[in-house]
């Protein structure tokens, strides 16, 4: 199994961070969770293509999550040469967000069509929507998803993929919760947003300060990588985000409370696994 964290960032745009977005990819499948802004970008210098995607998985349906959802749909559809369905799975709300996708993109559709013998129908779509349990995939490796604490945006929901022995589990945007605890128990590897609570708290804007009543801290994203078991937390979508490179910062507070690996990761931050322990 191999995690690539495409995009660390946030809402607020970033010249060195993507939008949030994390590759898994397990033999010849390709799971994309969430599609932050520059994702298609970020999915290229990870050398894959919109049309290798086996399944996107959406953790809530908060703008910075999938505001670049419509570049993956139309670009896998006029980049395969057989009608490939592009599966779509995330919580309550997920098929009218398609829907209304579709419905953007219905000028540009048709201008295709109209300019493409080959193109003959639309792009096709295949929304699954969950809360919790198995996520009965086309194809592919054992997905389960679960909800986690995001209110006021409900549901949101984490994953827990599994292959040949190993997991990894994608918290998404939460705080700590028994769902979680649960998706993340004893994986090899938790990716989990976290926010750096004790600087927002001094920021004297009230906007900003609401972020930390539904994210986690890093302290809080240790202790659920700590409660499960995790081998390796890797800690993304960072508010405020330091530079690429230094997160030094950031992986001490949270060694004071996961005594496992810590990843600061940045974007296209590769993680093996298992060659992650070699």
């Amino acid at each position: 199994m191999r995690v690539v964290t495409l995009g660390t960032g946030s809402p607020l745009p970033d010249p060195h961070r993507a939008g949030p977005s994390t590759l898994v990819t397990l033999g010849n499948h390709h799971l994309l969770v969430d599609c932050g802004r520059g994702v298609l970008m970020r999915l290229a210098a990870a050398g894959v293509g919109a049309g290798q995607l086996s399944a996107v998985l959406i953790t809530h349906l908060h703008s910075d999550h999938l505001t670049d959802l419509n570049d993956v749909i139309t670009t896998r559809w006029i980049s395969t040469f057989e009608p490939t369905p592009l599966v779509v799975v995330g919580p309550p709300g997920t098929r009218a967000v398609v829907e209304a996708i579709e419905s953007m993109l219905r000028a540009d559709t048709a201008y295709r069509l109209a300019h493409h013998d080959d193109l003959t129908e639309p792009p096709l779509t295949e929304v699954i929507e969950t809360v919790e349990g198995p996520v009965n995939l086309p194809i592919g490796p054992s997905v389960t998803a679960a909800p986690t604490d995001h209110r006021p945006v409900e549901p949101s929901i984490g994953f827990r993929i599994e292959h040949d022995g190993h997991v990894v589990a994608l918290a998404g945007d939460t705080v700590p919760c028994a769902g979680l605890d649960a998706l993340a128990t004893g994986a090899d590897v938790l990716v989990h947003t976290a926010i750096r609570s004790d600087v927002i708290a001094n920021i004297p804007i009230a906007r900003l300060n609401d972020v930390t009543d539904y994210h986690s801290s890093i302290e809080q994203a240790a202790g659920t990588a700590a409660r499960a078991g995790v081998r390796t937390l890797v800690l993304t979508h960072h508010v405020p985000a330091h530079p690429p490179g230094q997160g030094d910062e950031v992986a001490a507070i949270a060694s004071r409370v996961f005594p496992g690996r810590v990843v600061v990761a940045d974007d296209l931050t590769t993680i093996d696994i298992p060659e992650e322990d070699s």
